[in-house]
């Protein structure tokens, strides 16, 4: 097995109580521990920091929804070819929306995914932020409006894409390996 990470990662028993206790909750209802825990580990601090935004940013249903975010997490990784935040992010938008395929058809081409025009303008806009944020300018904002998003999703949506794109960059430079639960997470119905 290759390693997870170009960094050290340490074991789980020798992390700080609160990291322990966070990711032994993850794997208990998981039945596995995602690898980028054990690798941002590294650094118990930013772990917690890493932890708490993105807790903040991707456990709301205000605005946007939860599998909302999860296709922004998906189009702009794949837009930055981090391969770990388009496999994670993509089971777990499957498992959110239900949809086996949506997450392939997201990363691919978003403009040919089965999605809404509401959320096909999110993922322009966030796509934007994501390679161009220089040129978003007043009329982007005034498009997502037109599609019913206020100013707190629009926010959401750039703050998801923005976080992202340091963790797609982290991903890179410690050339993180997707965990191989995730490959076929939400594609096939669950044993009953």
């Amino acid at each position: 097995m290759s390693p997870i990470s170009r960094f050290p990662v340490p074991d789980v028993v020798d992390l700080p109580e609160d990291l322990r206790e966070r990711i032994l909750t993850v794997q208990e209802k998981s039945g596995f521990v995602p690898n980028v825990f054990l690798a941002m580990a590294h650094r118990p601090a930013e772990l917690r920091a890493f932890l708490a935004y993105h807790d903040a940013l991707m456990d709301s249903d205000v605005g946007i929804t939860r599998a909302e975010r999860e296709m922004i997490v998906v189009a702009t990784s794949a837009a930055r070819d981090c391969t770990y935040c388009v496999v994670a992010h993509g089971a777990i938008l499957r498992v959110r929306s239900k949809e086996p395929l949506l997450a392939d058809l997201i990363a691919t081409n978003h403009r040919h995914a089965p999605i809404t025009p509401r959320q096909r303008a999110m993922l322009d806009f966030a796509l934007q932020v994501s390679l161009t944020p220089e040129r978003v300018e007043e009329h982007d904002l005034a498009a997502l409006r037109e599609h019913g998003f206020d100013d707190e999703a629009i926010w959401d949506i750039a703050a998801v894409t923005a976080f992202f794109a340091m963790s797609n960059r982290m991903a890179h430079v410690m050339g993180l390996v997707p965990n191989e639960e995730f490959f076929l997470m939400g594609r096939l119905p669950r044993p009953s």
